[in-house]
This record gives C-alpha cells, structure tokens and sequence, in this order.
C-alpha cells in the first residue's frame, strides 16, 4: 500500500555506518559513509558483502517507510526502468548511452524502532547544480548536447507512461567513472500520465498550482494540471535557457508564484524574440527559441517528435563529444532588454517576421485563422474536455498557440520548398570546434544560407541592420530542411522519364 503524501516529509534519523541491509532478492548490502541528504532522505555509499570493493560504485537511498518520494520513485523504476528493458531500448534506437541511473535492488530494515525504505542505486559524479556554480554558464555546445542528452532520456520514460517532473541542473548528474556521460535522476516526482495507455484529461485545479521547482516548472503545473510530456519539453527549455545565459527573466520574481506565470507565459507568447533577446553577448538562443517554439505548441496529449527536436539542437548531425564545463574566460553577461544591440536584434527579428507574416498570408490560404488550421491540433479537438472546465483565458491560449504554428509552419514549408544554393551543412559552435567571436570576418564570409527569422543574428559591433539574410555564425542553418515530399516526387518522376526517353532513342538509332 503505497504512502501518504503530506507534502512535507521528515529526514530520517542516520542509521549507522557498517549496518547491513537485506534486499527483497537476498542481497546483502553494507552502509558507507553518508554522503548527501535531500528533501525526504539519506544518501550513503554501499558495498555488496559477497563482493568488496574499496571504491564504492554503489549508493543507497534511506527514508521513513511513511514518505511517499522513494515509493514513487520505486514504482517508477520497477515498472519502466529495470536494466533489461533501457539494454533493449539502447540497442533499438542505436544510442551508446541512456542516461538513467541503474537500479539494483530495495527493501525495509529497522533501527531504533522505526521502519526505513531503502532502494540500491547505481553511483553517479557531481551533478550540474554544484558545477554551474564554480564556472558560472556553460558553453553554448556543452548546452546544446545536454538537451540532446536529456530528449533521448525524456523520449524513453515517456514511451514507459511517465513524465519525470523535475527537471533541473540538481537532479543532472555527470557518470561516477564516466563524467562524459550524464544521468537524469531523482524520480520521486515522476508522474504516470497515461496509466494502461490511456492519458490524463486536461483539466485545471488552482488548489494544485504552483507545485515543483519554481524557476522551472511549467505552465500547466502553475494552473494545476496534471504532467504531461510537454510539461517536461517546457522543462527542459527553461533549463537550457538558464543554463546558457546565466539566469531566466522571472528569478527576481520568485516568491510570487502569479508573477513567475505571469512572465513565463509572456516569455512563450512573444517567442522567438523574447528568447533571442536574453541571449548573452557574443553569442544566440537561436536553437532554444525553436525548440521552445515546438515544445509550446504540442496539445496537451499529443506525442512529441523527439527526433526533430534533437535536429534542432544538432542540425548538422554531429557525433556528440566530450562535455566541457568551462566557459574559459568567454563574455557571457546577460544583456537586458534596454541593450542598444538587443534593440538592434529586435528590429531585424520584427521585420523578417513581418516579411514571413506576408508570406504566410499570400501562400498559405487561412493560415491566419486558427479555425482553418484542423490538421496539427486534431488531437487536441477531439480530445477537449467538456466546456465547463475550460474558461476563456484557456481557449484563448490555444487559439493564439494555433496561430503561431500555423505561422511557423507555413515558414518551414517555404523553406523545405525552395531552391538551396548551399547543400553543406554546418553545425555552428558544433561540439569539436573552439569557440569563435561572432564578428570574425571568416565566419561572416561563411554563413551564407537562408535562415529562419529566429535565426538571423544581427552583429553586435554595427549600428544599422545590412542583410536580414545573413548570420553570423551562430545561426542554424536550413540545410537541416530536405526537399519536400513533392519535389521528391517529381525529380523521381521526370528522371525516369527521361532515361525512357533515351532508351527509345538509343534502340531507334540502332535498328536504324
């Protein structure tokens, strides 16, 4: 029978160094030293009795039996995360990690009249909260792999019916003997969103709101709905946007919980400017401001493309490499918005997103009209909770997410549709490469392709935007889009036509 949730739990009194502890499977484990505490329990190291070991490669999680984190995070690894099924996953989708932490077993032991749960875990290094506060921000690369990282993991408890959140640099641990791998941990929030297949209804509860982790929480977590995988995608975008610029625009406002909401929803409304102005000097947001652009507009049920996400990120493919943690001395204060080169940004993203608007409406019919748009939200429509529960701020923040999608992707059609002059791709501060001012000649000359609005990065040396076409190094490049399923088509079609034709001519003229 699984434990009340009060909300708040007391630590558990230590239990001794050397006590030994038996699993539900036989094992016999000895305590360490204790090396960490959290909000509900102990964390120490662990050494199985039949196989000692010096260098513990074990830690054991202890609370009260009464707390419910540990149950949760118990069930969570029993039913989705046992070491078979992520071996099988990892051969499935050819990754050469998975960043879960092993799981190797759990029981109940006493000590001084009260009843511990215990769970067995894989050790891992320092995580990324202690880190990010010795050297400040990370490097745009190192940021950019840490989603991609973070989506392969989100994408497999996802699959297994679970969101995980809590999402933070806190619960990002880096591997024990590998710090070039890194482990989503701490899943005593996580929460089965689609039990035996069948998702969670949308609905609203004030007595619920606010709840987790206050800077990064989402926006239906501060409404009191319960998770759902884009729930976790928001997540994960804040913390990137942390982890890149140094802070996120709602930290002074952190014991308001309205006002926090309040500036996360203005923060995705006015995407992608409101993200590509909080970019640090000499560098962009370009890829976080897309993928937050994707992740905001995902109904509440509907199943998130993981793999165009990680495009995102990675446009160019490139085999991720080692994590590196130290800005090494790179500029990286937060420009605030009365900046005169966030202006500067602010005029060149406004008029290529002018010149899109115009586009949109003169190629794609009704594209401005969320009710001509049934394609990409017929999930959300027919799965719509009954009226009552819904009011009109809710329906209004669909209609406007419809809307901008329909904008975005009338773009990426534009672009998937059109001529490219330049067929090579190149990742921008890709992950082997040493990081480059944004006003190098050589980068300039380089960066010729098309872009997306969010994309175009005005120099921050100039006064006066000169090509909204041009970027400057940092830009995601379109050759990520491929040639639509129609050209296809019809470079397939006209090609075996004309090696048709040839035939017929090269018979004609040998019988001739």
């Amino acid at each position: 029978m699984p434990p009340r949730r009060n909300g708040k739990y007391k630590l558990p009194v230590p239990l001794p160094e050397g006590k030994v502890l038996d699993d539900v499977e036989g094992n016999k484990w000895v305590l360490g030293k204790m090396i960490g505490s959290g909000g509900f329990g102990l964390i120490y190291l662990a050494f199985p009795t039949n196989k000692p070991d010096e260098d513990a490669r074990h830690v054991i999680k202890v609370e009260y039996q009464e707390n419910g984190p540990l149950f949760s995070e118990l069930k969570f690894y029993q039913r989705a995360a046992k070491k078979e099924c992520i071996k099988k996953w990892i051969e499935l989708k050819k990754l050469d990690h998975l960043g879960i932490p092993l799981f190797y077993g759990s029981g109940l032991t006493e000590f001084k009249g009260k009843s511990y749960r215990f769970m067995v875990m894989e050790r891992l290094g320092k995580d990324l909260q202690k880190i990010s506060d010795q050297n400040g921000t990370f490097k745009k690369s190192t940021v950019l792999q840490l989603g991609i990282r973070m989506l392969d993991v989100l994408e497999y408890i996802h699959e297994n019916e679970y969101v995980h959140g809590d999402i933070k640099a806190a619960n990002l641990l880096l591997g024990y003997k590998n710090p070039d791998q890194v482990y989503l941990a701490d899943y005593g929030l996580a929460y089965r969103y689609c039990p035996s297949g069948n998702h969670k209804q949308y609905q609203e509860n004030p007595r619920k709101g606010h709840n987790g982790t206050m800077e990064f929480t989402s926006l239906d977590a501060h409404k009191g709905v319960a998770l759902s995988r884009r729930s976790d995608l928001e997540t994960l975008g804040y913390c990137l946007l942390r982890w890149l610029c140094g802070k996120l625009p709602w930290e002074g406002n952190l014991q308001d919980p309205v006002a926090v909401q309040a500036a996360k929803t203005n923060l995705l409304d006015e995407l992608p400017e409101s993200v590509l102005q909080w970019a640090p000097s000499g560098s962009s947001c370009c890829e976080i401001a897309q993928y937050l652009v994707c992740a905001h507009n995902l109904a509440y049920d509907e199943k998130p493309n993981y793999q165009m996400l990680k495009k995102i990120l990675n446009p160019g493919g490139i085999p991720l490499g080692p994590l590196e943690f130290s800005t090494k001395g790179e500029n990286v204060n937060v420009r605030t918005p009365n900046d005169h080169k966030v202006d500067l940004r602010r005029v060149a993203t406004k008029q290529v997103n002018q010149m899109q608007n115009r586009f949109v409406e003169k190629n794609v019919p009704g594209a401005r009209s969320a009710a001509s748009y049934p394609a990409r939200r017929k999930v959300q429509k027919e799965e719509k909770p009954p009226a009552e529960l819904l009011n009109n701020g809710t329906a209004q923040e669909s209609t406007r997410r419809r809307q901008k999608y329909c904008e975005f992707q009338g773009y990426l059609n534009e672009v998937k549709s059109s001529p490219q002059k330049d067929s090579h791709m190149r990742f921008p501060n890709s992950f082997y490469e040493p990081h480059q001012d944004s006003t190098s000649p050589d980068i300039l000359n380089k960066s010729r392709s098309r872009c997306p609005p969010w994309y175009t990065h005005t120099p921050t040396t100039g006064t006066e935007v000169t090509d909204l076409r041009s970027s400057t190094g940092f830009s995601l490049p379109t050759s990520q889009f491929t040639l639509s399923e129609e050209t296809k088509a019809d470079v397939y079609y006209y090609g075996v036509t004309i090696l048709f034709l040839l035939i017929l001519v090269c018979l004609a003229l040998y019988f001739l």
